[in-house]
């Protein structure tokens, strides 16, 4: 029946912010941009590595986001990293903080965890 993920979807406070965030700092490629005007919001498709990933969408006033304590919902967004030393290095250059490496207890592989500019926990995983 289910395929794989289609996308995921975030709202943003600060569409300017969260749009250099994604493209910029990240390094998502932009599919389409639009400005739905009737909603006074931006819709912004986002792909990485030719995939469609993210929507990121404007709308005037959302709430804050809870996220700690942790609420029920969606966790985290997390992303396949080859190199996590690389990756945090990237991250500093915008002096974006990244919590201490960890051991994942059931692979052994590692990550780390930092946040978008609404603070939505966005994890590194090594591959």
């Amino acid at each position: 029946m289910l395929k794989r993920i289609h996308h995921i979807a975030i709202i943003c406070s600060d569409y300017q912010k969260s749009k250099h965030f994604y493209t910029e700092i990240l390094g998502l490629e932009i599919i389409r941009e639009v400005y739905r005007k009737e909603r006074l919001s931006y819709k912004l498709d986002l792909a990485l590595n030719d995939v469609y990933v993210i929507e990121l969408f404007s709308f005037p006033n959302p709430p804050a986001r809870v996220s700690r304590p942790e609420t029920c919902g969606m966790r985290h967004l997390a992303f396949e990293v080859l190199s996590l030393e690389t990756a945090i290095k990237r991250l500093e250059t915008y002096n974006i903080k990244t919590e201490p490496i960890r051991i994942d207890e059931f692979t052994q592989k590692r990550f780390t965890f930092f946040e978008d500019p609404d603070k939505l926990p966005i994890e590194l995983y090594e591959i």
